[in-house]
């Protein structure tokens, strides 16, 4: 009689278990808003019980922050350019990676994003990754040191970028390559360096 042999369970490191969770919440969010991912189904995922979730994560909305936080850092990999090209080819590469990413993903963006009642720390997460994105924007414009008032217009800019993004693919509108023209243009008017 052969004897049965039972899988051997592997004990996550504190930070792994906290990514699996974290990843499991990504996948949810991408067929659910936020506030429809229970602690209780992420924990069903994971196999663990749903107590040990808090172990992890000391409340749902610590565990929701860092789900949108994740998220945050993927559009920011989708904006990802290489250093050594030339800064209109960055600002080129950052604009488009951001409409792909927004097209993917618009419902879920808008979901989070455009939602009431998500509160404060929602908007905390979005402003971080805003904040990014407007680093990155002026290092592609080759200003490492910009007065205030253009560093805050780069940071509106972007506000306008979302929200064109947003009604341009939420109106249909398929021309992506146009819709990235007028962004880069626009950004060419306001800061003139392209």
């Amino acid at each position: 009689m052969t004897p049965v042999t039972r899988p051997t369970r592997t004990r996550r490191t504190a930070e792994d278990r906290r990514r699996q969770l974290v990843g499991i919440g990504l996948r949810m969010l991408t067929t659910r808003p936020i506030h429809a991912i229970t602690v209780d189904d992420v924990a069903a995922e994971a196999g663990i019980a749903r107590s040990l979730l808090f172990h992890y994560f000391p409340t749902k909305q610590d565990f929701y922050v860092e789900v949108v936080r994740a998220a945050g850092r993927r559009m920011l990999r989708a904006t990802r350019v290489d250093q050594d090209a030339p800064g209109p080819q960055r600002l080129r590469a950052i604009v488009e990676g951001y409409i792909a990413f927004l097209t993917r993903r618009r419902s879920q963006y808008v979901g989070l994003f455009r939602a009431g009642g998500q509160g404060d720390w929602v908007r905390a997460v979005h402003d971080e990754t805003q904040t990014a994105l407007t680093e990155r924007t002026l290092d592609a414009l080759g200003l490492e040191s910009p007065d205030e008032v253009v560093e805050l217009s780069v940071r509106a800019w972007w506000a306008f970028a979302e929200e064109l993004t947003i009604e341009w693919t939420g109106r249909g509108r398929g021309d992506l390559d146009a819709l990235a023209e007028v962004l880069l243009t626009t950004l060419d008017g306001l800061v003139g360096r392209r």
